[in-house]
């Protein structure tokens, strides 16, 4: 019997196989509950738990509490949580356009007003490849690469001279040498780390929006979706039934986490 997992091996680059509908090689391991969230996992297995009261926990890969940051709220609503370097997590409050960064024991590093930076509208942030942060500005239709005290390091050409129709990216992923933006309406941007436009694909409507060893993957409410950028291929896969209803889902060599009903379920496979 072909297997589902393959979908994984193929999310971490091992490959691309056909599989069955069937969940059963999954093995539960274990579950966090307690009103969750959101979440996200680093590259170390370390897991950041977003409560609904406002708490951020983080947990090392066996579970146990490793840190925890309790004044989530300060600033309003976490609009994002970037652990691209698990020794720099990025939390971006939208609504106060304000970032907070944090070290690996989750005590705060800087705060950073843009707003005060004469950063305007600032949609989405992310970590840059040169341990800085990439910043949408929607006031002057740019992308830019700020410091840790908000220092314009460097910018790209006004997106208004180069689009026709204007990108909201809601995600940036600086990955592969490249830097993307996902706009669920309008699809994915990429730009090299100057700032310069490479391409766009249209891939629209997708959520957990990742870009992993060149190939970049999303879902809907029906399918898993991986594309290869050197060979330009497309390919869906029907999701398991266990994963329909997640709020949000995070692929990791070994480990797959699904977050729903307020709890993250982890499943093991090989």
């Amino acid at each position: 019997m072909r297997s589902i997992i393959i979908i994984i091996f193929i999310l971490i680059g091992a490959g691309l196989k056909s599989y069955s509908q069937s969940d059963s090689l999954f093995h539960f391991e274990k579950n966090y509950t307690g009103s969750v969230a959101d979440f996200t996992v680093d590259n170390l297995g370390n897991m950041y738990l977003l409560y609904q009261n406002g708490q951020l926990k983080k947990l090392q890969p066996n579970g146990d509490s490793a840190a925890v940051f309790n004044n989530v709220r300060k600033y309003g609503k976490v609009y994002s949580v970037d652990v691209t370097n698990p020794l720099k997590v990025l939390l971006y409050y939208k609504d106060f356009e304000t970032i907070v960064t944090l070290d690996r024991f989750l005590n705060v590093r800087s705060t950073l007003d843009l707003r005060q930076q004469n950063f305007q509208q600032v949609k989405a942030v992310g970590q840059s490849y040169d341990n800085n942060i990439w910043i949408f500005d929607e006031m002057e239709s740019k992308l830019k690469r700020i410091a840790d005290d908000g220092r314009l390091i460097d910018q790209s050409n006004d997106f208004r001279s180069v689009f026709d129709s204007m990108p909201s990216p809601e995600t940036i992923i600086d990955q592969d040498k490249s830097v993307y933006l996902y706009d669920p309406l309008k699809g994915v941007y990429i730009f090299d780390y100057y700032g310069g436009f490479k391409s766009r694909i249209p891939f629209t409507g997708w959520t957990d929006f990742k870009v992993i060893n060149h190939a970049l993957v999303g879902r809907d409410g029906k399918f898993l979706y991986r594309y290869d950028e050197g060979s330009l291929q497309l390919q869906q896969y029907p999701l398991p039934a266990f994963m329909n209803a997640a709020v949000k889902i995070v692929i990791a060599p070994g480990l797959l986490y699904v977050l729903r009903d307020g709890a993250i379920m982890v499943y093991s496979y090989k």
